[in-house]
């Protein structure tokens, strides 16, 4: 349930509350908005105490949540939330935000390559993989802490936060040394035991809808994350299994509207992934973003046909430069900016 506690409540009120939500076995989770304070009391049978709340004169009003997802949802936090990443880029707010770069960082040189490309155009944050979740035992499987470093040094020279993926709670103090956001794949949106790890971990997380997910599962996903403290969550979809072959998924634009109605986390889409076919990778970008989301992923290769992953669906630099002209007018229309 939720505490909305009384306007303009002391930080001793908030404690007090807090401490009696602990003494009673539960989760306190606090959201300050500029006049009032919300508690999230989280917890098997939470709402049995709603009468002991009730007699403590900072709480203003009590509000059960309907929701299998307590933090992510509307009733938590009505205002959307805007996770800050790196050296300020914000997401979730006005300002479009893109990241690109390889889906595999494959070189030193070729990266900061890339990086730079990326960066002239406007792309806010460098994405890369270091290890990569491959459907063959035989395909590239990542370089591991040498790419950690390649893309470490790109970020350096380009000034770009780094989004790259950990794939296991095991790499994960190694792959947060280097990360200034730790992406949770398609494949790992289910795996609980990492999701409470970075949890704890309290870094920004970019969470990627699994490939049958549906947007419930995402958000109960998100949910793992924030219940352990972590609230730097973003939501990321990148296309679902269909019965449809023309494209390497269908990418689900109804899930930015539906995301936005039940919960105030921010989202991104991945239109490359989305459509694996680099010609449709602009128009799905175009309309995500006037979909509502609030930014793009998007894989970006100076020649993808030397590409160790997923050249098909990466954009060469020159189309990157044309689309982000065009998302400047789309973005324009939907009232935000680039």
């Amino acid at each position: 349930m939720i505490l909305t506690l009384k306007a303009h409540a002391t930080e001793k009120e908030i404690k007090q509350v807090t401490a009696k939500i602990k003494e009673l076995g539960f989760q306190a989770h606090v959201s300050k908005g500029e006049v009032k304070t919300i508690i999230g009391v989280v917890g098997e049978k939470a709402i049995t105490t709603r009468g002991i709340f009730e007699t403590i004169t900072a709480v203003e009003a009590i509000t059960p949540i309907s929701k299998p997802y307590k933090l992510v949802s509307r009733e938590f936090k009505k205002e959307n939330s805007v996770i800050k990443i790196g050296n300020g880029v914000q997401i979730g707010g006005k300002k479009i935000v893109i990241i690109a770069g390889p889906c595999s960082v494959e070189s030193r040189d070729r990266l900061i390559d890339i990086a730079k490309r990326v960066k002239s155009v406007g792309a806010a944050c460098l994405r890369g993989g270091a290890f990569k979740p491959r459907t063959s035992p035989y395909s590239f499987q990542g370089l591991g802490e040498e790419a950690l470093r390649y893309l470490s040094e790109a970020r350096e020279i380009t000034g770009l936060p780094v989004v790259t993926e950990v794939m296991s709670p095991e790499t994960l103090e190694l792959v947060g040394r280097y990360a200034d956001v730790l992406q949770i794949g398609a494949r790992n949106m289910q795996n609980y035991d990492l999701l409470k790890e970075v949890g704890n971990y309290k870094k920004p997380v970019l969470l990627k809808r699994g490939l049958s997910a549906t947007v419930e599962e995402l958000l109960m996903s998100a949910e793992y994350i924030m219940s352990r403290g972590n609230y730097n969550v973003i939501l990321c979809e990148r296309g679902i299994r269909t019965y449809e072959t023309a494209t390497r998924f269908t990418l689900d634009l109804n899930a930015i509207p539906v995301i936005k109605h039940h919960s105030h986390l921010p989202v991104i889409v991945d239109p490359s992934h989305g459509v694996g076919v680099r010609s449709y990778i602009p128009s799905m970008g175009l309309a995500a973003i006037a979909a509502g989301a609030d930014g793009l992923m998007l894989e970006v290769h100076s020649k993808p046909e030397e590409a160790l992953c997923d050249g098909s669906q990466s954009l060469l630099p020159d189309q990157l430069t044309k689309m982000m002209k065009e998302l400047k007018g789309i973005a324009a229309v939907v009232g935000r900016t680039l």
